[in-house]
């Protein structure tokens, strides 16, 4: 399982999403493995639409 400094989160109001490396993305046929640096710029979280800029890493919004 991918820990924390591995994954990222949304942080555009009430979303949330994690976007986890293990699973990718599935709605973006982004496949399991992908890192969240080595995402097409123009990606955008499936569950908002935000872009990869309003991601932070999920071991820095913990800490």
């Amino acid at each position: 399982m991918a820990d924390a400094s591995e994954m990222w989160q949304c942080q555009a109001n009430n979303c949330g999403y994690i976007y986890n490396p293990d699973k990718g993305d599935r709605k973006h046929k982004i496949p399991a493995g992908t890192k969240f640096e080595d995402l097409p710029d123009d990606w955008r979280c499936p569950v908002c639409g935000s872009t990869k800029k309003m991601f932070k890493r999920l071991s820095e919004t913990s800490a």
